[in-house]
C-alpha cells in the first residue's frame, strides 16, 4: 500500500512548453544548398536539413540533394548553412548516404560538432499528435532565419497515394511505384512551403523528432502553395531515418 500511494503521490513529468521545445529545436536546423564561389550570391538554396547521430550528421531528403543537379557546375559542391544573423557558416558536405526508396539522405559535415535533434523510440505516431515542424518556408526568398509551424497528425497513409494527373507523377513516386514500394507516411495537418522540404516534424510536448518532411499538396499552381496553402503535407516516418543512420 505504501508503495502504492507513494505511486499516487509521484509528481508527474514535466513537459516542455512549446516556446522551449522550438528554442531548442532551432539551433540544431540548418539550411541545405550548394556553394561556389565565383557566383553571385555563393550559397543557392536547396531544402532544409537537421543535425542527428553525433553531431556531424544532418538528415535531409533525397529530393532536396538532387534538385536542379542537372544544372549545376562541375566546381558546384554541396554544404549545409548555419543560421544566424549577420555572416552565415559554411560547412562542407564529406560524403553522404541516401535511401531512395523513402527519400531520406545523411550528410556527414566538417567542423565541430552541433546539438542534435532526439529521434522517437515510438514504433507508431498517433493520429492527433501535437506536431510542429521548423524550417525555411520560401527558402532564400525569406532569409536563413528558421520559421516554426503548428499542427497535428491526421492520419498514416500508403505512400503510393492515388494521383488525379500523370503530370503529379514526380521521380520520387515512379520509383517508389516502379519498385512496388507499401510503407506508410504520416499525413500532416499543418502549414508549410516549398524550402521545408526536409524538416523536423516533432512532438511539440518533447522535441524528439516523429517524421521528415519530404511532400506539400499543392491545389493546382505551384504559387498557390504561397498564397493558398492547402495546410495537406506528408512526413516520412522516423523509424526510416533510425534504420538509415543504423547502416
Amino acid at each position: 500500500m505504501a508503495a502504492l500511494a507513494a505511486g499516487l503521490l509521484a509528481p508527474l513529468p514535466v513537459l516542455a512548453d512549446l516556446v522551449s521545445t522550438v528554442a531548442s529545436v532551432k539551433r540544431s536546423i540548418v539550411a541545405v544548398g550548394t556553394f561556389l564561389p565565383t557566383r553571385s550570391p555563393q550559397f543557392r538554396f536547396l531544402g532544409t536539413g537537421f543535425v542527428v547521430g553525433d553531431g556531424n550528421q544532418v538528415a535531409t531528403n533525397v529530393h532536396v540533394l538532387a534538385s536542379g543537379s542537372e544544372q549545376r557546375s562541375p566546381n558546384e559542391r554541396i554544404v549545409v548553412v548555419l543560421p544566424g544573423v549577420g555572416r552565415v557558416s559554411v560547412r562542407a558536405v564529406e560524403r553522404e548516404v541516401r535511401d531512395m526508396e523513402h527519400d531520406l539522405a545523411v550528410m556527414w559535415i566538417a567542423g565541430p560538432a552541433l546539438p542534435p535533434l532526439v529521434l522517437s523510440d515510438s514504433n507508431s505516431t498517433p493520429d492527433g499528435l501535437e506536431i510542429a515542424l521548423t524550417g525555411f518556408p520560401l527558402g532564400a526568398t525569406l532569409g536563413v532565419i528558421p520559421a516554426t509551424h503548428k499542427g497535428i497528425i491526421s492520419a498514416s497513409v500508403p505512400a503510393g497515394l492515388p494521383l488525379n494527373s500523370s503530370a503529379q507523377l514526380d521521380s520520387s513516386t515512379i520509383h517508389r511505384l516502379a519498385a512496388g514500394a507499401r510503407f506508410d507516411v504520416l499525413q500532416l495537418d499543418v502549414v508549410s512551403y516549398p524550402g521545408n522540404s526536409g524538416s523536423p516534424v516533432y512532438d511539440t510536448a518533447t522535441g524528439e523528432v516523429v517524421g521528415v518532411l519530404n511532400m506539400v499538396l499543392v491545389n493546382g499552381i505551384r504559387q498557390n502553395a504561397v498564397i493558398n496553402p492547402s495546410r495537406i503535407s506528408y512526413a516520412i516516418p522516423v523509424s526510416h531515418l533510425k534504420a538509415l543512420l543504423a547502416r
